[in-house]
């Protein structure tokens, strides 16, 4: 087994890695307000959630077709690479810039933080490219992610904001109780549809590294993939990874967005999901590579601005707005720092030393959560400002 082929292993691996890291981390997308309503429990949203991003995934590949041609230029109109650019080179470069996504998820985990994974890949793969003197399609970048990302949020937090206001004002003669319990039905079919259009579009992403390495390996061209689709191989592995991760639920980013935007009721939460249903599903459709954790976050902030009398938590809404600002330049400088270190060392010793960093930083925050721990019983504790909540039983 050559280098090259080894190298190529370790990039899916890796990838592998980032899309398991993207399921718990935008799990909250789908299911936070519905486990912080009780409309589902916490394991049984995890587990819906779980099996409807693996349905996803294998619904559309525009997104996955985006990746291939839209944020790195490796392969020529011929089929070739792009002059300059060896196979080795162009996979350390996606390597590189998976570590770097990860290494952001896991951070932003930590800190319960509902950063954008999508951004976090994109801005590895940016920071790494412009390290190994790759072409950055900036034009596909900015008009297939950084609009849709300025935009979006702002989108979904009036559609939802319009959507609450309709449902309160429609429904003021009816007793809360009674209302509720109707939306709490209505949310678990919204929140299922949430889930569902994650699939096509988070596992989609990872899809399309894959595809990359692929093109890079010569294994793959990108005429392949628009006549004939990706291989079912890639689908499947990378829906079970998204579906593995978010059963894991990501219970830290669960809480914050559950708790720590909005004090959520029922019709609220219909009107959020219905609302981040429909925008991922007609940007999936569309090709763009749109932040599901922006639209979800808009959307409950937009059920918190329509609910009369409702209480916002700008503060934690600012300190997110702040992360995903930052979340592609710190991608991108981990994705370069990452490949100056495997090309500094050179081909496949160099790919293994960036990977043991990557166990190592991984590990280290993983050990630093268990020390305050977040998980389903204690989920929907009172929200008193703290991501990590004193100990608490589940409502």
């Amino acid at each position: 087994m050559t280098a090259e082929l080894l190298i190529l292993i370790l990039v899916i691996v890796t990838a592998v890695g980032f899309d398991f890291t993207n399921g718990f981390h935008d799990t909250g997308n789908a299911m936070a307000t519905s486990i912080a309503t009780g409309a589902l429990k916490p394991k049984v949203a995890v587990t819906l959630s779980a099996v409807l991003n693996l349905v996803g995934a294998f619904l559309s590949v525009e997104v996955a077709a985006t990746i291939t041609k839209d944020v790195l230029t490796i392969q020529t109109a011929e089929g070739s690479l792009v002059p300059g650019l060896s196979a080795e080179t162009a996979m350390i470069i996606i390597f590189s810039g998976l570590v770097g996504g990860i290494l952001w998820n896991l951070l932003t985990w930590l800190l319960g933080l509902p950063s954008s994974s999508s951004h976090a890949l994109f801005g590895g793969l940016i920071g790494a490219g412009i390290a190994g003197a790759a072409t950055v399609n900036w034009a596909g970048i900015l008009g297939k992610i950084i609009i849709p990302a300025f935009l979006s949020p702002v989108i979904a937090c009036a559609v939802a904001a319009v959507g609450t206001w309709l449902i309160y004002a429609i429904t003021a003669r009816v007793h809360a109780k009674h209302r509720d319990v109707g939306f709490r039905w209505g949310q678990i079919g919204t929140a299922s549809l949430v889930s569902l259009a994650h699939g096509t579009g988070d596992a989609q992403k990872t899809m399309g590294v894959i595809a990359l390495a692929l093109i890079a390996h010569g294994a793959l061209t990108t005429e392949q993939i628009h006549a004939e689709g990706l291989p079912i191989w890639i689908i499947f592995v990378c829906g079970i990874a998204i579906a593995l991760g978010t059963y894991m639920g990501g219970w830290r980013i669960i809480r914050t967005l559950g708790k720590g935007l909005v004090e959520i009721d029922s019709p609220q939460g219909m009107a959020a999901e219905a609302a981040s249903a429909s925008i991922i599903l007609t940007s999936s459709a569309m090709g763009m590579a749109l932040s599901t954790t922006h639209v979800a976050t808009g959307s409950i902030l937009g059920s918190g601005v329509g609910k009369p009398g409702a209480t916002v938590r700008w503060g934690v809404a600012g300190r997110m707005a702040t992360a995903w600002l930052i979340t592609m330049p710190a991608a991108a400088i981990v994705g370069a720092v990452c490949y100056f270190i495997a090309a500094g060392i050179g081909g496949l010793p160099g790919a293994l030393v960036v990977f043991a960093l990557l166990l190592a930083g991984a590990s280290a925050m993983f050990v630093r959560s268990r020390r305050q721990k977040v998980d389903h019983n204690n989920v929907n504790a009172d929200w008193d400002g703290k991501v990590v909540p004193d100990a608490a039983p589940a409502r």
